[in-house]
């Protein structure tokens, strides 16, 4: 009985608009919204009174660390229930960055209250984590015990160990995102709440200190994190973390450390892709907006050139980077571009790139990919709680085995996507299609912000003309 509920959301949220070139103008502002909405069906821990996904509830209330710290907060990584802080970190990073570049879209969306809560909602959860200046936890749960388990969060019944990283057993990676993140977070947060910034700012601060003194790979000492989210460098964490730092304070020392380590680590080179475990591109990018230099003015135009004219790419033209996470890789390089657009480089090109990524999610490619929005979206993402019915029913493993819609629409989430020929499969099990994380929204929310901010300027622009 799913079939005809589903049918009368799905049609508004698509505008039709006759353009010469019969392009759809897609209702940026209104993915903007479901995005968010998606961050908040993640959420862990005590829900707030406006939370509102109502199919979610208080959850994992006793989250603590080995010496009883409160590690309740934060989200969960993707369809299950571990909080890993290295993706949350970098999808915090990269949400502030969008938001700060932005704003205007989310204030034009009726969104800004609610982008601010996202950010916050892991930025209090990272100052939890951050239980001395060099101890920091990065994830809470147990990978294998949690798949053992099919259901909702509310009613978890495993253990829940907690894992960090310290002096002994550093992880830069790890600390140098965390760094990065409440850097970023500090500077959403100057002119809201200043005192909040402040806190962000003096935390970011110990974190990139205690990542420089004591160098590691987070998944030595966290070694169930390796098999999901493998770090195979810090380098580029520790580069990315100092100019975020500069960014937010101005302070030489920073500036100077990030462009010692860009050379040290030798993050000249071109990169690929840009996501959670290769920062290259962004540090290359954040470096070029902070200093003007053409050696980074460069790099940036070297990267983006190599995405647009060589990338390889699907029969539609979605850019394929890997098969886990096609469409999150694909808006993470769009996003890097559109802020190289934005200083001014090869900017119609880049822009219409950006759009022509973006568009393909929304439904150019004949389908949308974001549950909740545009034509034919995804309705079986691989995700337990909107694949529960509503309390008092059951939940467990009949509903992951069940074939049709979940019985709840997890707005917003953006799916793993198609593979290199275009080929996607809206089926539950199949994973490598329709796994949601937390990181593949957050490059896409970021450049839809950036498209909506286009929009603005080009409306303004008219205004002005007539």
């Amino acid at each position: 009985m799913l079939w005809p509920h589903l049918w009368l959301v799905a049609v508004p949220y698509v505008i039709l608009v006759p353009l010469t070139t019969q392009a759809v103008d897609y209702d940026y502002e209104r993915v903007l919204e479901l995005s968010l909405l998606f961050y908040e069906a993640q959420r862990s821990g005590k829900l707030p009174s406006d939370n509102r996904v109502t199919w979610r509830g208080d959850s994992a209330l006793e989250d603590r660390g080995q010496k009883g710290e409160d590690l309740t907060g934060g989200y969960y990584d993707a369809g299950d229930f571990v909080k890993f802080g290295f993706t949350m970190a970098s999808t915090t990073t990269l949400l502030a960055w969008g938001f700060l570049s932005y704003k205007e879209a989310y204030i034009s969306a009726g969104q800004f209250n609610h982008g601010l809560n996202a950010l916050k909602w892991s930025a209090d959860y990272f100052i939890k984590c951050h239980v001395s200046p060099n101890e920091l936890y990065g994830q809470v749960g147990d990978f294998n015990l949690d798949h053992e388990f099919w259901g909702r969060p509310e009613e978890l019944n495993m253990s829940r160990p907690a894992y960090k990283i310290d002096a002994q057993h550093p992880g830069s990676d790890l600390a140098g995102e965390t760094a990065a993140a409440l850097a970023a977070v500090s500077l959403v947060f100057r002119t809201e709440n200043p005192k909040y910034a402040d806190l962000c700012l003096e935390h970011a601060r110990q974190l990139y200190t205690f990542a420089s003194d004591f160098r590691g790979l987070y998944n030595e000492p966290i070694k169930g994190a390796a098999q999901y989210y493998e770090s195979t460098d810090y380098g580029d964490e520790l580069t990315w973390a100092a100019a975020w730092l500069y960014k937010a304070t101005s302070e030489s020392q920073y500036l100077d450390e990030a462009e010692h380590n860009y050379m040290k680590f030798r993050l000249k080179e071109r990169p690929n892709e840009f996501f959670y475990n290769k920062k290259v591109a962004g540090v290359q990018m954040l470096l070029a907006q902070l200093t003007l230099q053409p050696e980074y003015m460069e790099a940036v135009q070297n990267f983006c050139d190599f995405t647009v004219n060589y990338q390889k790419k699907t029969p539609k033209g979605l850019v394929y980077i890997d098969k886990f996470g096609t469409l999150g890789h694909a808006a993470n390089v769009a996003f890097i571009c559109l802020q190289v657009a934005d200083i001014g480089i090869s900017s119609e090109k880049y822009r219409d790139f950006v759009k022509s990524q973006i568009h393909y999610m929304l439904g150019e490619s004949g389908r949308s990919y974001v549950v909740g929005f545009g034509l034919n979206y995804p309705t079986q993402p691989y995700h337990a709680a909107s694949s529960c019915p509503d309390l008092p029913e059951p939940c467990g493993w009949k509903d992951f085995h069940r074939r049709g819609p979940n019985s709840q629409i997890l707005y917003g989430a953006l799916v793993s996507g198609p593979d290199e020929n275009d080929n996607y499969k809206d089926d539950r099990e199949e994973y490598v299609y329709n796994e949601v994380t937390l990181d593949y929204n957050a490059g896409f929310q970021s450049a839809v912000a950036g498209l909506q901010y286009l929009r603005l300027l080009g409306q303004k622009k008219n205004d002005t003309h007539h």
